[in-house]
């Protein structure tokens, strides 16, 4: 299990390029074959990802969370952005399709990662925070969801937000998980911005064609940085910074969150005219 230490602001502002992309991307993931996992120092995070081919992939705990089985201490968000799949929990099979997702809950002991048709195998994002209480794992089909319509086209951010885990959907004791889609001519996401104290976001940028890329902002608002992102890549987001960006193209990415409030509007907004 890799492991990434997240950068504090006073180190922020004299940080190289590649010291950015090394403290706060995650660019290992999706490789076919294999579970792929990432510890983040930040609110105990794991970021992940199995993408099955001609076998089942099982969940087997990393030496360095130190537990029995994966969710002994833990929850665990699921989204598949590939082709139909499943995953198994504790015997019983969920089955998902593209932008289907589920959440399982502290204490299921065997977890494992299924792909229905290996010539379009599912692609499984994985997303974990420690948990202090046990909820029930639950499928979450996002074609049953009506999504939240924020932006416009005149700003070049209009976009679909369907909210996935969270405190009127699937209940979790701290993980917060959903995606947005930006509509065809669209390329700015999460702007104007904002910033969220009590919570640590990740973003799995996805759905990018292979020569486009995202230039996601970061950090105070008054002293922000970029990483230019590829498809299938993370950007980790403390809670002082802010998390948005501007792409070639129109794309997806899924939003996640952990930390001490599950509200999904408490947020300090920034005025654009603010940034510099």
């Amino acid at each position: 299990m890799q492991l990434i230490q997240v950068a504090d602001p006073v180190r922020f502002p004299g940080m190289t390029t590649e010291e950015l992309r090394s403290a706060f991307l995650i660019d290992s993931l999706f490789e076919p074959g294999r579970i792929s996992m990432v510890y983040v120092d930040l609110d105990r995070t794991v970021v992940g990802s199995a993408v099955p081919l001609d076998a089942p992939l099982t969940l087997e705990p990393d030496p360095e969370l130190r537990a029995g089985y994966f969710t002994e201490r833990r929850e665990l968000g699921v989204l598949n952005i590939g082709g139909p799949g499943a995953v198994e929990v504790n015997g019983t099979a969920y089955e998902l399709a593209n932008l289907e997702a589920l959440y399982v809950g502290r204490g299921n002991q065997q977890i494992s990662f299924i792909t229905r048709s290996p010539s379009a195998p599912a692609e499984f994002y994985l997303l974990s925070y420690p948990a202090h209480a046990s909820y029930p794992t639950a499928k979450v089909a996002s074609a049953s969801i009506e999504p939240v319509v924020l932006g416009s086209p005149q700003t070049a951010n209009h976009r679909k937000v369907t909210k996935l885990i969270h405190l009127e959907g699937a209940r979790s004791c701290q993980l917060v998980m959903g995606f947005t889609q930006l509509s065809t001519g669209s390329v700015w996401n999460t702007m104007p911005p904002h910033t969220h104290m009590r919570r640590s976001e990740v973003y799995l940028y996805f759905n990018l064609g292979q020569t486009d890329r995202i230039a996601h902002m970061m950090g105070p608002a008054k002293q922000t940085r970029h990483i230019v992102v590829a498809d299938k890549q993370v950007v980790i987001s403390p809670g002082w910074s802010i998390h948005a960006g501007v792409g070639t193209s129109s794309y997806s990415f899924c939003w996640g969150m952990g930390g001490e409030n599950q509200v999904y509007n408490d947020m300090d907004p920034i005025s654009i005219a603010d940034l510099l």
